[in-house]
Order: structure tokens, then sequence, then C-alpha cells
């Protein structure tokens, strides 16, 4: 491999750079981050993979850091030279991506159908000629960017695509953790010499030679610029102590200082416009008298090109270079961008350009970027909405708009997950001044905050005290507050912060507030809950099921969606109405991805997360599972949610190890944050594992804990169900029945069908002879009309170990047989295993099942699979999994071989062969089809 100047001692490193642009052109994705300090080297890297890549497409981008607030300016970069395919791309994908560019007018599209649009794109592109996809200085990408960007790259699977970023090492939080990395350090001696030698061009003293050596620290670009940019006497006295990139710096400023003032104001303007359009930049010299000999001149200098766009030597120039320039110089480069920049095709640059123009405050400013920030939350770009909006704020020359604007701007922060940044700007509201209005306003962000970012038992109190102060100025927000209220106290649940602070209290406080005439789905929810406590559960279920399940069934505004769904949805957990406990998690995880609310995503995904382990969906779950981590890698943690879902998910499974390994390291946090709903999902999930696992005395001890407090909505009362089987397998059976009276009161005021379902089965299990029987049958007939698959299989289960205990073998084998196959092939392990034990007992023989063994899909192969049999396409596989339609087929093509079929049709036929044992198309899809 020839060796490039600049890449000496760097074999290893572009041995992986050219297999990475081979694996592309064989038609295999592959991801890597160069990471490293200033001048390591990254650049020179991207170039030696840019000229191996010659036989491919390249795309480039590049983030800098004065326009990190403005939304997909660093994809637009990237995806510019592609979009004359963008017709290419599904009708919801074309208009997302339409939109997110500015190119059409549209509602605030999916961050994620962005993301997939973006896949799809540069997957459609890589078709005809592997795509090469490079993006420098990633760490200054804007945030809406670096979110898309890191959601296709852990999206590539079969596309002959190479994705790269080079990352400067800073001291903020690390962007694109958990990707391929190759971290940058210093060269060795022996290379750093030689490069040293190769830029000198006279003998250079031993002593000062190891002094520049030591200095450089084998940083190239400090070993080529060093000797440039510093005397000969510097060179032979030594360094003067300044720090390795001060130092930089001051040679490139050295080099400008040479060149005529004008030049140099040239090198300004370069600077401080992020774009690199080259007539922009002249046309904004113009405005500033200066000429075409200055502008020779600065391009003559070498450190920087004025050809098809403008481009530094190094970001080190250009860092410089803005550093040096005091502020009003720079103050007149926006100034003269923010005049040549077109306010119709460009109006939110222009914008930023005249906001930083400013020495004060000025309302015009702050007004366009007000409208900004419109624009801006209408194409998805929450976290530059909230940046534009807290621009706008200290713009803003009326103390009391400024402190209104400062609030607006805080709740966007908050929305985007940036806690912190949102908690600067209500300091700053705060100062004022505020009416009564605006100050309980202020408070209710800063308790919401503390509920999102913690989900412990802080924010209660504080909810519920900013509701009471909103009550006069503002009964609908008040009412809405009482909402948030309630999330915190059903967070808190028996950890709240003190012994009234808890549900109790948030009800009979919401049970005293007046609805209006025409009271709302979300008021009468509010009410219909609140009476869970004032009323009791019996006196409450059936009106709580008639709102729960107008919500399940009318259409819902996106603030519905997005605020009062979730409730919703737990209340129809509490009822065991499983039909709309599924639509409901659906449309608020659908409603929340639309406004791209990081901020509580993970409470949509893990509440979906448990009701598709219920319904036996563990492919979907799986893949919001990897999505939740997501979510918490791309905010930088700063809204964490304790991973319920993946630990909910591994118990379910019956993976014990892990399973376990997840509790232990949970419940430490739980304490921690006073999140008492933690306890109970724990203590659900571990009973059903230990139930699974027929490790009754476990499941016991778990399923006591879970149920401790079973007023709380939600898992208390399905522990209360684990609780009755592990009290029977136990020999505890005052325990069990004790627990089966708590259970049957609810089930009874309930009366859906998962509800008598569950309490005819945990009766059979205290009863004998016909008696016994009788419920088995009732709960099997109960079941089959839900859609909770996984209880279904378990009802049989029960029933055949029954059987099998009366020596009917059987009858046994007949129920046993059908749930070995519906738990084998939902991949629910511990239950799976406990049936396989039950049919030999029974004298059918059975294979023990492997993992490995060929048949076995994977949790994404077996969804994938399910959705080819329901005559999906690949591209609409892609869009329901957010995975490109290539990686469908490269996945499709192993799951025919593990099977042993050749073609879709005889997949179909497979699973259409199978689905009386497996339902297969099971109650999941009829529920679909209720939808």
């Amino acid at each position: 491999m020839a060796a490039m100047a600049g890449l000496r001692g760097r074999a290893s490193e572009c041995e992986v750079l050219n297999g990475l642009v081979q694996n592309a052109q064989t038609g295999h994705s592959q991801v890597l981050v160069l990471r490293g300090e200033a001048g390591i080297g990254k650049t020179a890297m991207l170039q030696f993979l840019l000229d191996r890549a010659a036989d491919c497409r390249i795309s480039q981008a590049s983030g800098v850091e004065s326009e990190m607030e403005l939304p997909f300016a660093g994809l637009h970069q990237l995806c510019a030279p592609l979009l004359n395919r963008l017709d290419e791309l599904p009708t919801p994908q074309h208009e997302a991506l339409a939109t997110t560019f500015g190119l059409r007018p549209g509602n605030p599209p999916d961050p994620f159908v962005v993301g997939l649009a973006v896949l799809n794109l540069l997957s459609g592109a890589a078709e005809q000629q592997p795509l090469v996809c490079v993006i420098d200085d990633a760490q200054w990408l804007d945030h809406a960017s670096a979110q898309t960007l890191e959601f296709v790259a852990r999206r590539l699977r079969a596309e002959p695509i190479a994705l790269v970023f080079a990352v400067r090492t800073t001291d903020q939080q690390p962007k694109l953790t958990g990707l391929p990395e190759l971290v940058l350090t210093g060269l060795t001696n022996r290379a750093a010499t030689g490069l040293l030698d190769s830029v000198m061009v006279g003998p250079l003293d031993d002593r000062v030679r190891d002094q520049v050596l030591a200095e450089a620290h084998g940083n190239p670009l400090a070993l080529l610029e060093l000797p440039r940019q510093v005397s000969r006497t510097e060179l032979t006295f030594g360094p003067d102590g300044a720090t390795l990139t001060g130092r930089l710096e001051e040679g490139f400023l050295r080099q400008l200082q040479v060149l005529p003032e004008e030049s140099r104001r040239l090198f300004l303007l370069a600077a401080v416009e992020p774009v690199g359009d080259v007539d922009l930049l002249r046309r904004a010299a113009q405005r500033l008298g200066i000429g075409h000999v200055a502008i020779q001149a600065a391009d003559g200098a070498g450190l920087l090109e004025l050809r098809h766009r403008v481009e530094f030597r190094h970001p080190l120039v250009r860092s410089a270079v803005y550093r040096a320039a005091s502020e009003q110089e720079r103050r007149t480069a926006h100034q003269a961008l923010a005049d040549v920049t077109d306010p119709v095709k460009d109006p939110d640059r222009r914008a930023w350009h005249r906001a930083r123009a400013l020495a004060g405050p000025d309302e015009a400013v702050a007004a366009e970027l007000e409208q900004s920030a419109d624009r801006a939350q209408k194409r998805g770009g929450l976290a530059a909405a909230a940046a534009f909006l807290a621009a706008a704020a200290t713009l803003t020359p009326d103390p009391a708009r400024r402190a209104q604007r400062a609030l607006t701007a805080a709740q966007a922060k908050a929305a985007s997950g940036a806690f912190d940044d949102a908690l600067s700007l209500l300091a700053e509201a705060q100062a004022g001044p505020l009416d009564e209005a605006e100050g309980a306003r202020v408070q209710l962000q800063y308790a919401q905050i503390s509920h999102y970012s913690q989900h412990g038992n802080k924010g209660m109190p504080l909810l519920l005290d900013a509701a009471s102060r909103l009550e006069n100025s503002d009964p609908k927000l008040a009412r809405e507050t009482y909402l948030d209220a309630l999330a915190a106290a059903m967070f808190a649940g028996r950890l709240a912060d003190g012994p009234d602070t808890g549900m109790q209290q948030v009800a009979e406080a919401m049970h005293q507030v007046q609805l209006p005439a025409e009271a709302t789905k979300p008021d009468l929810l509010l009410q219909h809950v609140a009476r869970l406590y004032t009323d009791g559960y019996p006196a409450a279920a059936a009106g709580l099921l008639d709102v729960v399940n107008a919500f399940g069934s009318d259409e819902l505004t996106m603030d519905e969606a997005v605020r009062f769904a979730w409730l919703a949805a737990c209340a129809a957990t509490d009822l065991w109405d499983d039909l709309n406990w599924g639509i409901l998690t659906r449309r608020h995880l659908d409603a929340i991805r639309g406004i791209g609310a990081l901020g509580v995503l993970p409470v949509a995904l893990n509440s979906r997360i448990i009701y598709d382990l219920y319904s036996g969906d563990l492919a979907e779950a799986e893949s919001l599972v990897a999505e939740a981590a997501w979510v918490a890698e791309v905010t930088g943690g700063q809204n964490a949610m304790i991973p319920y879902g993946e630990i909910s998910l591994a118990a379910l499974r019956g993976r014990r190890v892990h399973a376990e390994a997840g509790f232990a390291r949970i419940l430490d946090d739980i304490a921690v944050r006073g999140e008492g709903v933690g306890l109970n999902m724990v203590s659900w999930f571990q009973a059903i594992l230990y139930n699974g696992l027929g490790r009754y005395d476990e499941a016991l001890a778990a399923a006591r804990t879970g149920a401790a407090s079973p007023l709380e909505l939600g898992p208390p009362k399905w522990a209360l169900a684990e609780l009755v089987e592990a009290g029977v397998r136990s020999g505890n059976i005052d325990e069990a029945t004790a627990a089966l009276e708590q259970l049957g009161t609810f089930a009874r005021a309930s009366n859906t069908d998962a509800a008598r379902g569950v309490l005819a089965g945990r009766t059979a299990l205290l009863r004998s002879g016909s008696a016994a029987e009788d419920c088995y049958r009732e709960e099997s007939e109960l079941l089959a009309r839900t859609t909770l698959r996984v209880e279904q299989a378990r009802a049989q289960l029960r029933y055949g170990e029954w059987l099998l205990r009366g020596n009917r073998r059987h009858d046994a084998r007949d129920q046993l047989r059908p749930a070995y196959e519906s738990f084998s092939s939902l991949g629910v392990d511990g239950f799976a295993e406990r049936a396989r034990g039950g049919l030999v007992s029974a004298g059918d023989s059975v294979l023990e099942r492997s993992l490995d063994t060929p048949g076995d899909l994977t949790a994404q192969e077996a969804h994938i699979a399910r959705l080819v049999s329901e005559g999906l396409t690949n591209a609409e596989i892609g869009a329901v999994l957010f995975i490109s339609a290539r990686t469908v087929e490269w996945h499709l093509r192993k799951v025919f071989a593990k099977l042993g079929v050749s073609t879709r049709r005889e997949l179909q036929q497979l699973r259409a062969a199978s689905a009386g044992t497996r339902g297969v198309p099971g109650s999941k899809e009829r529920h679909d089809e209720r939808r």
C-alpha cells in the first residue's frame, strides 16, 4: 500500500479503511467511528479512504461549530447529492424527508420515518454503485442530524455502504458511542521522527528535535505544522509552554499576519459561514468592500481553498481565525452574511446570522428567531426549535416578554430531553417579571423535569402544588397538571416521599376539581381514575372501562394521544382490557415518535414492550428494547429510564442468568430514585420468571412483594395471579386462597374476558375434580377471545399439568403439545421447557430445544417471517422494523435457509400449516383487524 504524506506509521489503520472499502464493494455494510484529538490525523485518514474509494460513489458532510443549532444542516450536506432519488422512496418517507429539508410544507415528520427515509435513500443510491459516506468533525453536527445518522448507522446490515465518522475527542459527552471505533493515537517515536525530518529544510539540532517530538506527542499535524510556523530561534531555544492546540492555532495566525487586512477579513467571513458556499462568501466580501486582489491573496496563502466550495486546510484554521477575532469583528462578519443570505430560501440561517451580529436586544430579530423555531418544530427539529427560542429570549428587550420566551424555550428543551439546559432557561424565566399564571407554569416545568428526568418520588408534591396554583388562572392546564401529579404518584408508588404523598392524596385533590359542563375524554378519565381511590375499585371499574373504550375507539387529537393515552393504557392494564391496552400503547408510542419528544419516549417504549410480551410479539418487544437503548445513548442518558422492558423480556424468555443480573442491577437504582412502580414491575416479572422455571418458592416471594399494594395501577393485580399459582405450587394454600379472594374482587368488577379468564384459571388451581376442569375449560374459552397469547398458552399448560396429575395422559398431551408449540414459536423458553417436561412425563417424545439448531430463528428473523406470511413486501416490512428493504432481504435469505424453504409462498404455506398448533395468525392479528 502506497504511503501518503502524513500517514506514516498508520499502516494498520490504513488496512482497516482499505478493508472497509472492499467490504462495501462486495455488498457488505460497515460503520466506523474515527476518534481522536485535534490534529491526530482523522481528516487525513478520511482522505485516504476517499482515495481508495475511487470506484465508489461518494457523499460527504462536515460538522461546523457555528451551525450546530440549525436543524438537519449536516444531514442535508450528506443527502443533497442524492435528492434526485427522492421520488423512489415510499410516499410517507418521501414526504417526511422533503418536509425535513424544507422542500415542501407539512406536519412535523416522525424522526424514525426520517431516519428510515435516509437509510433507504442511501441504500437506493448504493444499488447501482457502492456508496462511501464520510462525515468529518461529527462532534459539531447539529443535534437532529447526529440523531438521524446514528439511527442509520445502527441499522446498516446488507447494503454496499461504508459510513465513516471522524469525531474529535472533547470534554463533552461523546457522540456515536457503541458503534465500531478506530481510536487514533500519537505516532510511534520512529514514525514521528521520520515525519518531522520529511518537512525540515535544513539540519535540526538533536536536542531541539527531541523537544519538538516531546511536545508533539506523536500528533501528525503538530509535526507537520510546527516547523512551518515556529521560527528557527524558537526551534533552537524550545517552546514557550503553550498548549499544543494553542501553538498550532498561533502558528496558523502567524501565517495570516503577512496577508493584507482585507484578506484576513475574508478568512473571518469564511470561518463564520458554515455552508461552504463560494458565491455567498464572495457576495459577503463585496458587501464589506473586500476586492478581488484580497480574495486572490487569501486563496494563495495555502490555508483556504475557494474552488467548488470553501474549505480550510484544517479545522484548527477555522477555529483559530474565529477565536482571534474581536466581538465587533465577528458581528460585522455575521451581519454581512445575513445581508446576502436569501430571506425566502434560507430564512433560518439568515436569522441566525442576524442574531450573532447583534450587540444587544432586538425585538425584530427575536421575532424572526421565534418564527425559525416554529419552522424547525414543523420539520421535526425539536432541539433546534429550543435553541432558536433560547436565542430569541436572550435578544428580547422587554423583560416580561423575555421571561415568557425563556419559559417557552425551557419547555422545548425539556421535551427534547435537554433537562440541564431547560433548568438554566427556567432560572432566566423566574427572574421575571411573571404574573401568577406564568409563575405557576415555571413551577410546573420544574416539577415536570424532576418527574421525567428521575421518575422517582420528588416530583409529585411539586406537581400537586403547581396544579393547585393553576386552578384559578388556567383550569384546563390545572387538570392536565393533576395528570402529571398522578403519573408521578404512580411512579413513586409505595416509595412516595412521605406517608400522605401518594395516589390517595392526588385522587382526593382531583376529586375536588370542578369539571366543565362539556367534559372531555381527558376530564372524564382523570375523574374515574380518581374514583378508584376515593370510591373503590368495584364502584369505579365500569365507568372507567367506558372511558378507556372511548380512548381506544374514538379518534384522538394529538394532545390526547400524547398526554393522556398512556394513562388510559395504564387503566386498561389494570382492568384486564387487553384490546384497549394494545391499541392505546400503540397510539401513545406513535404520537410520541411523531412529535420527536425523546424526553418521554422511554416511557412509551417500555409501556408498549410489556403489552408485546403478553401478546406474544417478543420480536417487536426486542426491537423496542433496542430503540430504548438508542434513545438513552442519543440523549446522553439525561432522561434515562430504568430498562424495565429489557429485563422483563429476559424474564419471560426464561433467561434466568441475564434476568437475575438485570434485577439485581436495577433494584438499587429503584431505591435511590424512590421509584416504587419499579418494585412492582421487577417483582411481577421475577414471579413470571420463577413460575416459568418451576421455582415456586422464589416465585411466591417475588409475587408477594409485587402484590403488596394491590390498589396501585397495573402490575400488582397481575402479580396477584402469579401469587395464586406460586402459592398453590409451593404448598402455601392459605396465602394462595387469600390472594385469589383479592383477585376475584378486582376481576369480577372489571368483568372483561381477560379478567374472567385469569380468575377462572387461578380458581381451578384451588379446586378439584369436575369443578377444577370446568374452570380450566372456561379459562381457555375466555382467553381465546383475547390478544394475550402467552396467557392462552399458560392456560393450556396448567390444564395439561392438572390432567397429567390425574393420570389422564392422552388428554394431557392434547393440552401440553399445543402449549409447548406456542411457547417455542414465541420464544418463551422457560415455560416451553416446563411444557416439554410435562410432555415427556405424559409419554410423548419431544426433542429438547436448542437455540443453536438451524431451524431456530432469531427474534428479528421470526418477526420478518411472520410479516412475510401476512403478505407484506420487503419495503413494507422495512417500514415496520425501521430497516432497509435490502436488509429485510438479507434476513429473509437466512430465514429460508433455516426453515428449508426457497420462496415466500412456501414460507406462507409453512406458517399456515402450523397455525393450528402455533396460533398463526394469532389473536394479535385478530386484534389488529379489529383496530
